[in-house]
């Protein structure tokens, strides 16, 4: 299982804000985790998402033509993956693991 940190940057807005097309990647993200392949979570500055690469990589194409369909020329979409092979783990759990080092 992979957890994919990703910021979809809208350029060409009318205004500073773009919480607009945010929340139009939230939906597209609550779509595909009602199939159960994703989970995600939102933060302030970016979204992590996680589920296997193939499907990540679909999302996220999906995510980022987002800002195209409402119009925009120009959208910017920042990656960062972390694929751990050697075993499965969720958000919450890395999460876990370093709470668990805090509370010693």
């Amino acid at each position: 299982m992979a957890i994919v940190d990703v910021v979809v940057i809208p350029v060409g807005t009318e205004g500073p804000s773009v919480s607009e097309y945010i929340a139009d990647i939230q939906l597209i993200l609550e779509k595909h985790k009602e199939t159960g392949k994703i989970d995600f979570q939102l933060t302030p500055m970016n979204t992590l998402i996680e589920g296997d690469l193939k499907d990540l990589f679909e999302v996220i194409q999906e995510i980022h033509e987002s800002p195209f369909n409402k119009g925009l020329d120009r959208v910017c979409t920042n990656i960062r993956i972390d694929d751990r092979r050697d075993k499965s783990r969720k958000m919450n759990e890395k999460l876990e693991s370093v709470n668990k080092h805090l509370n010693k």
